[in-house]
């Protein structure tokens, strides 16, 4: 199985990337955690990566810690999560923070992001509390990417419906992160954190 790419980075469009590997091109989905750190289109990236098999197919997933992958599988083993939430997960908390809410049988807090319901949540405590210890430690970051896409708003907008907001409430946490100037990653980062009330 594939269990790291390092290649080029040939395209981002949350949550997709396309990475370039000795001349075959790779469609990986990343959590925003690992977006934000990426560097710019055109430069080489290492991502950790997990093989999925599906029904229609296969799917690859990417991450630039270990920490995130390894919390990913996690969350993939709690009854009810599919990759779409576990990404929409790692996305809105960091991996310190979703060991602390577990820990800390934060129900209310899990519930506000996309896709997690109360009963996914109690079950997310539950059956994660035991496993979260190991994968709660944030590794050091890498680079940071500094390209500007051409419609940072549009983008933004797209990246938070793959992650489970309704196109109404997508566009209003937009909206109100927007600043004149910011990259995508930038205000999906700002729409999170305002959804997720930090």
């Amino acid at each position: 199985m594939i269990g790291r790419l390092r290649g080029t980075l040939i395209s981002k469009q949350p949550p997709s990337l396309l990475i370039e590997v000795g001349g075959v091109g790779y469609d990986v989905d990343a959590p925003m955690s690992t977006i934000y750190d990426l560097p710019a289109t055109g430069k080489e990236v290492t991502l950790l990566t997990h093989y999925a098999v599906k029904e229609d197919g296969v799917a690859l997933y990417g991450f630039l810690r270990e920490a995130e992958r390894a919390m990913f599988r996690n969350l993939l083993k709690v009854s009810g999560i599919g990759a779409k939430i576990a990404l929409a997960v790692l996305s809105g908390v960091a991996t310190d923070e979703l060991s602390r809410l577990v820990h800390a049988g934060d129900v209310v807090a899990l519930t506000k992001i996309p896709g997690i319901g109360k009963k996914t949540a109690e079950r997310m405590v539950v059956e994660l509390r035991d496993r979260v210890d190991a994968v709660g430690v944030r590794l050091p970051v890498g680079t940071v990417g500094d390209v500007v896409p051409v419609d940072p708003v549009g983008e933004a907008t797209v990246a938070l419906q793959q992650l489970g907001y309704k196109p109404v409430e997508a566009s209003r946490l937009v909206q109100k992160a927007a600043a004149e100037g910011d990259s995508a990653e930038a205000i999906i980062r700002k729409a999170l954190r305002a959804a997720l009330g930090g």
